[in-house]
């Protein structure tokens, strides 16, 4: 779920899953250890927060802020004695290990939930923080009833503490990365919006809550890419360095590279020529925008399990849509945006169905075929999903089991007009016989299931040719509808 203010009523959307792990955590009935991070604006605060609030234990919130490490211990001090944070004349403590065992003698052995937000700001004023809290957690709280929540938006800092070099390693009693909110949640935020539009605002915003609330319900989409998106103070055409300038110290490289792929350079070779990086030292760069999960190196479907690690067929992709979005229509065009925003919407206009088409479209129907999988509704249960790509051919969808050695096969359609049978001889006659030769035993004995993920359905004539093929038929109302309630 997300917090969002709309103008009349706040609302908090999904997160049912975290929602039922946290309240697992709370029914063990012992002393916990948590931790809990993700990118900003995902919404861990506010799913932290209210999974508290719905509790009925009692629970303090303290965030750490940019300032040294004796303000931070005064202000927690007084979260924990349920005074305001800046409230001034509380007690002054030298040390983490004074404030713990403070807070120990506050909190007894009482049931409470404790949460520690933007831990690493609290870790870079005083190293000495982890050290004492480990400390802590093992003389005072680890056989008790605290729930000890640990929350943090720098990745990197927040997964070193997972790693053997931290105090705080093997003591954790649960971990949890908290991914965007899926296609399904747009629906809450947008109810009036047709299935159309949320797909649309999918594929420029994602599902990372705070980016949803840049666009106002009661505008139409164009109106909200004008106003939200356009306008010479939008927060969204500054997000991505701010997002970056946390994380990393080489700003222009890693926006360089990120710019390349946006771009659509997705080989090592192609970002290298683009960004004027040699390759070796480029490994470097998307390995870390690997590790913040802003970059995936995607592999062919189609490739063994046994060779993917090692596989040469690696392509980069952006996995955030807003910053896909970002770096194919704003960034080019940001000196436009000041003074002939009209222009820069036109532009978008003219290339967004292609946008759309090309990238959520397509990452929705692998998140369908994921779906019924999960569900039991396929013939087969696949074991990868993805996609398929080389010199001959270019396969949307892939789902396949080398189990069963049984593969489904897809292509994607976003255009306005139904798919005609031409369209649909082409997937049955090029792109599925060329999918197969890739596999490793050149698809020998396996079975395949043909299947078109149309936005407006097929024509009669190519739902019979399918269906001779015993192939399936996704238009955008079976999507909207499933993802929906996979999603509930």
């Amino acid at each position: 779920m997300a917090l969002f203010t709309c103008r009349r009523l706040p609302m908090f959307v999904n997160r049912k899953t975290e929602l039922a792990q946290l309240d697992g955590l709370l029914r063990r009935g012992r002393g916990e250890l948590l931790l809990l991070y993700g990118r900003r604006r995902v919404g861990k605060t506010a799913l932290l927060r209210e999974w508290a609030s719905r509790t009925g234990v009692a629970w303090s919130y303290w965030m750490a802020q940019k300032e040294p490490a004796e303000l931070q211990r005064r202000r927690l001090a007084a979260t924990l004695r349920g005074r305001p944070p800046a409230a001034g004349g509380g007690p002054i403590f030298p040390s983490w290990s004074d404030l713990w065992d403070d807070a120990a003698a506050l909190l007894r052995r009482d049931r409470h939930i404790l949460i520690l937000d933007e831990l690493p700001w609290a870790v870079e004023a005083d190293g000495a923080m982890l050290s004492a809290l480990q400390y802590a957690w093992d003389i005072h709280w680890q056989h008790g009833q605290l729930i000890l929540v640990l929350c943090g938006s720098q990745i990197r800092t927040m997964e070193t503490i997972l790693s053997q070099q931290t105090p705080l390693f093997g003591r954790l009693t649960a971990q949890y990365y908290l991914q965007p909110l899926a296609f399904g949640a747009l629906r809450h935020f947008f109810p009036s919006w047709s299935p159309e539009a949320q797909v649309a605002t999918y594929a420029m915003l994602g599902g990372v809550p705070q980016y949803l609330t840049w666009f106002e319900p009661e505008r139409t989409l164009v109106e909200n890419i004008r106003g939200a998106l356009l306008a010479p103070m939008s927060v969204a055409l500054a997000e991505i360095e701010l997002l970056l300038a946390d994380e990393v110290r080489d700003l222009r490289t890693y926006l360089a590279v990120l710019n390349a792929i946006g771009e659509g350079q997705h080989t090592l070779k192609a970002i290298a020529d683009t960004t004027f990086t040699a390759s070796t030292n480029l490994t470097k760069y998307l390995a870390v925008l690997q590790e913040l999960r802003l970059v995936e190196r995607r592999i062919p479907a189609t490739v063994h399990p046994s060779m993917r690690h090692r596989s040469k067929q690696g392509r980069y992709h952006l996995t955030d849509p807003f910053h896909r979005f970002y770096f194919r229509f704003l960034r080019p065009h940001q000196a436009e945006i000041a003074y002939q925003p009209d222009q820069v919407l036109a532009h978008i206009q003219a290339g967004l169905r292609a946008f759309v088409g090309q990238t959520a479209w397509e990452e929705l129907a692998r998140a369908w075929v994921q779906a019924q999988g999960a569900c039991g509704a396929l013939p087969f249960a696949p074991e990868v999903i993805g996609s398929h790509w080389d010199r001959r051919v270019q396969s949307d969808v892939v789902a396949l089991s080398w189990r069963e050695r049984t593969m489904l096969i897809g292509e994607c359609k976003w255009g306005a007009e139904p798919v005609n049978r031409q369209t649909l001889r082409h997937l049955l006659e090029q792109t599925i016989p060329k999918t197969l030769a890739a596999l490793p035993d050149g698809g020998q004995g396996w079975r395949v299931i043909p299947a078109l993920f149309a936005r407006a359905g097929t024509t009669p004539d190519a739902l019979a040719l399918l269906q001779e093929h015993q192939g399936l038929h996704v238009d955008l109302a079976r999507l909207y509808a499933a993802l929906g309630d996979a999603e509930e």
